[in-house]
């Protein structure tokens, strides 16, 4: 049956046109932003996702800062550890070359003094940022260590049955103290052989004590940069995670967006053929 009141034909390609505009222009959206679901309404639960995973990944951009910040503390000290380590060791042959009975002391204190004012002198220097983990006072505040922010641990799910924020890990790294461990000042004054060999005794222990310092420096070092590769790549693969949630397919997208403009296309001559169908009926009325 014919009417011209109701076109049902042209219901039907209205319909498939507006389907077929919608579906345009969500495509020509995931074009523009690269993102398939770039708001909640796309899908709620994977924007959710997506966004404390985001937020996680900017949490770890001051982890890596801190990290930064700690290894390079550290490798200050180190360096400083390593080197009174090898003026420890050039003092120790001076108190050996003193316990011969024909050595020089005169000029064997002078020069143990030089060195022992380059020892203090490099304890009270090795610091980054306001800390020196070779000092009895490592922050300036009584403090004895530095504390560096290492990570931000997650388990479990985070929705509104489990509430669950990060839990913040951080790496103490001790001070070794050199100021009250390496005191030069309380060393024996070389003027005799006997002297010298009281002194060799003593910067035997210091040197012990300065290399154990540098050793756990070093240790300490080489976490704080291990920690700071490994939050490198957490973040990105946290990166290529999230970009696997919410990312479009560009290939695929392509292709939809082509054939979406095909439809529209055959859908807006299908609108316009079912609105001619009632002019047929004139065709009724002609004598």
């Amino acid at each position: 049956m014919s009417s011209i009141l109701t076109n049902n034909s042209a219901m039907v390609a209205l319909q498939t046109l507006k389907s077929v505009n919608s579906n345009l222009a969500k495509t020509q959206d995931m074009v523009s932003t690269g993102k398939k679901i770039s708001s909640a309404k796309d899908n709620s639960a994977i924007w959710a996702i997506s966004k404390v995973m985001e937020s996680d990944v900017n949490g770890f951009k001051a982890v890596s800062d801190s990290l930064a910040v700690g290894e390079s503390t550290v490798a200050v000290a180190s360096a400083g550890a390593e080197q009174i380590v090898d003026i420890l060791g050039e003092m120790r042959e001076l108190a050996a070359a003193g316990t011969s009975e024909t050595a020089d002391f005169g000029k064997i204190e002078a020069d143990m003094t030089e060195k022992a004012n380059q020892i203090t002198a490099i304890t009270g220097a090795a610091q980054f940022n306001g800390v020196n983990l070779l000092a009895t006072d490592v922050d300036g505040n009584g403090g004895t260590q530095l504390t560096v922010l290492s990570s931000l641990d997650r388990s479990g799910a985070n929705d509104d049955s489990n509430s669950n924020p990060p839990t913040i890990s951080t790496i103490d790294v001790a001070g070794v103290d050199f100021e009250a461990n390496l005191d030069m000042t309380s060393r024996t004054s070389i003027a005799s052989a006997a002297d010298a060999q009281t002194a060799l005794d003593e910067i035997e222990g210091f040197l012990q004590i300065a290399v154990q310092g540098a050793a756990d420096l070093g240790a300490s070092a080489k976490r704080v940069s291990d920690q700071n590769d490994f939050v490198g790549k957490l973040t990105d693969a946290m990166k290529s995670g999230i970009g696997a949630l919410v990312d479009a397919d560009m290939e695929e997208t392509s292709a939809r967006l082509q054939a979406l403009q095909v439809q529209q296309q055959l859908a807006t001559q299908s609108l316009s053929i079912a609105n001619q169908a009632p002019q047929a009926i004139l065709s009724l009325f002609r004598g």
